[in-house]
């Protein structure tokens, strides 16, 4: 990519996201995006097939960057602790644009597409895993659980106070039966 591709992909870029931010992603038009960014209706069919698609293209490079943050998959096997921390971290890093691309319609579509993105990764080097239920149901729970507990309540109580949170009901995870000790229970 030459230059002046690099110019243009970016100024698409930025104004679908300035456009976004004040715009459900279903009220954006191709003309109001090229007009914003300066660029011809056709200069924008040349990068992208519609709007939907470049909204695709920029919540996959979101969420493949918080796959990134999970350098090894084998943690949500073996350290759910250190998985859900690195996933929320993940989702920190990133809110500005998590605020902007899966916000209305498109909320759902962040934790369901991670899911589906990081059983890929995990099962492509742990095929082992793939089939097993206990495996796929808590990793499907902690990384719900991971998104929408920093969701929700993030703004409210703060990261650290969500992280401590998090590593509490994930430790509970690495005890046998997944239960609380009776001290615990009782105190």
């Amino acid at each position: 990519m030459d230059l002046r591709e690099k110019k243009t992909e970016r100024n698409i870029r930025n104004a679908f996201l300035a456009i976004r931010t004040r715009k459900q992603l279903e009220k954006i038009t191709v003309r109001e995006l090229c007009e914003s960014a300066e660029i011809s209706k056709a200069t924008f069919y040349l990068h992208y097939r519609d709007i939907y698609d470049l909204s695709e293209k920029l919540q996959l490079e979101v969420i493949d960057d918080i796959i990134q943050c999970v350098d090894d998959p084998k943690i949500f096997v073996d350290d759910p602790v250190t998985a859900s921390h690195r996933l929320i971290e993940g989702f920190y890093a990133r809110i500005g644009l998590i605020s902007i691309l899966f916000s209305g319609s498109q909320f759902a579509r962040l934790p369901e597409q991670l899911e589906i993105e990081l059983k890929e990764k995990i099962f492509r080097e742990y095929p082992e895993a793939k089939d097993n239920v206990p495996i796929n149901v808590r990793i499907t729970y902690q990384l719900m659980g991971s998104f929408y507990a920093f969701y929700k309540y993030e703004k409210q109580f703060g990261f650290n106070n969500v992280m401590a949170a998090v590593d509490e009901i994930t430790g509970l995870w690495g005890r046998p039966g997944g239960q609380e000790t009776k001290e615990n229970e009782n105190g």
